[in-house]
């Protein structure tokens, strides 16, 4: 065989490990399904075993426009007003966002409660609030919610009934996010697909098989004892919510779904707010997983090296074998079109021969493999199983779903660029809010 040969067997490869993770995630994800198929009245819900303090934070850069109504919502949440502590940072502000918030102290429904406005002007980014707020915070949980992100009225209460169920195994409980301006055009609508599948088929089948959780960027609590023996959060991590979260498993801590705890978020609403947002993501997971590679060969617990392996798989190696299936894809069919124009020409590989045909066959059977644990989330989620969600979803694969390859590309390309420079510009792009 040639080497056009050998790379074609190399993605056939990747795609059938990649096919074998995703029926392992979506049969533990419907699994997690069928058994919550129960309705919960969240009218008459159980009093909890007991109300720990929480101290939620709110870190907020620039906010003004959202942060009342996540506020707001923070201090309508259905838990004990003496056990809650709010903790508002506007870091390093150039609006009135500590203005928005403080008026809140002035409603009458608001007078009395126990919240506090702290105009920032430290450095470290969300990790560097968030040590602030350890350093103060009076509760036995910390809360996160991002400025952006205002919870379901009853999001903190499956929080904590959640890590009450084992509070010396669960450090952490995390809740689902849901895009609230999904339906503003064709990126947000792509987003909300993406989030809906990673939250109701991976999240759930990580969780139901292996007990493997990881804390999101907003919508959990954690702790507050277990993240001081860790030192805290990393100042300048790009993905903080990553980091501590490794360092949990690397604990044999466990960060446990709470799936009925709901919060409403704004995404991204344009092409270049989504790419410099998905590349910090993309770099920060890079480093954090080359940071963590050493625990393969450790004795680490179980749950970490799966968890590397896992991200290894993902930002690594299937990207890579995307790259050279599409390269080599395209490339075949360019010097196909050629031979019109000169007959000497001959394509990289026969696309009559058993390889490609293998190829296509697992190329389809990736896809159908796609829509369907695809459209089992959204089946799940009250509302979106319509039949333009199908059709974004189709188009999704070979539009939204392609712009991952490009951002992880980037994301190599600057940490390469900052290795041999020995210089670090990672610059952070305000996610405009409306």
């Amino acid at each position: 065989m040639a080497v056009i040969d050998y790379l074609y067997v190399l993605s056939i490869i990747s795609i059938w490990v990649s096919i074998g993770m995703t029926l392992v995630t979506l049969s533990g994800g419907v699994l997690f399904l069928l058994r919550h198929l129960h309705r919960t009245d969240v009218d008459d819900l159980p009093p909890l075993r007991r109300t720990p303090r929480v101290t939620v934070v709110v870190p907020a850069h620039n906010e003004e426009l959202v942060i009342q109504d996540t506020v707001k919502a923070i201090l309508r949440l259905n838990y004990p007003a003496d056990c809650l502590e709010v903790l508002v940072y506007a870091d390093n502000c150039q609006d009135q966002t500590a203005v928005a918030a403080r008026s809140l102290l002035t409603w009458t429904e608001f007078q009395g409660r126990n919240l506090t406005v702290i105009e920032r002007t430290g450095t470290g980014g969300k990790a560097g609030v968030l040590n602030d707020a350890l350093a103060i915070a009076t509760g036995e949980y910390l809360g996160v919610y991002d400025a952006d992100a205002a919870p379901e009225r009853n999001a903190l209460y499956f929080l904590v009934q959640k890590v009450l169920e084992d509070p010396d195994r669960y450090a952490a409980a995390f809740g689902r996010n849901k895009t609230r301006n999904y339906q503003q055009n064709f990126l947000t609508r792509c987003i909300n697909l993406e989030i809906i599948n990673t939250q109701r088929i991976q999240h759930t089948g990580l969780w139901q098989l292996f007990k493997i959780g990881r804390i999101p960027g907003t919508n959990f609590i954690i702790n507050k004892q277990v993240v001081q023996e860790l030192g805290g959060w990393h100042n300048g991590a790009l993905t903080e919510d990553t980091e501590i979260s490794f360092n949990l498993m690397r604990r044999d801590k466990l960060i446990a779904l709470a799936h009925r705890a709901e919060a409403f978020q704004q995404e991204p609403e344009t092409l270049f707010a989504y790419y410099n947002q998905r590349k910090r993501w993309a770099r920060g997971n890079y480093e954090v997983l080359g940071a963590n590679l050493k625990h393969l060969f450790d004795r680490s617990p179980w749950r970490i090296k799966l968890e590397v392996l896992y991200y290894m798989c993902t930002f690594f190696w299937f990207n890579a074998a995307i790259v050279i299936s599409n390269v080599t894809f395209l490339g075949n069919g360019f010097l196909a079109l050629m031979q019109w124009e000169n007959p000497a020409l001959r394509p990289m590989l026969n696309l009559d021969g058993p390889v490609a045909l293998l190829f296509l066959v697992n190329w389809f059977l990736m896809f159908y493999l796609y829509l369907l644990q695809l459209n089992i989330a959204l089946a799940s989620d009250y509302g979106q199983a319509t039949v333009k969600n199908f059709l974004y979803s189709l188009v999704a694969y070979f539009t939204y779903a392609q712009l991952f390859i490009v951002v992880a590309l980037a994301a190599v390309w600057d940490i390469c660029r900052d290795r041999v420079t020995g210089k670090r510009r990672t610059q952070w792009y305000k996610t405009q809010r409306f």
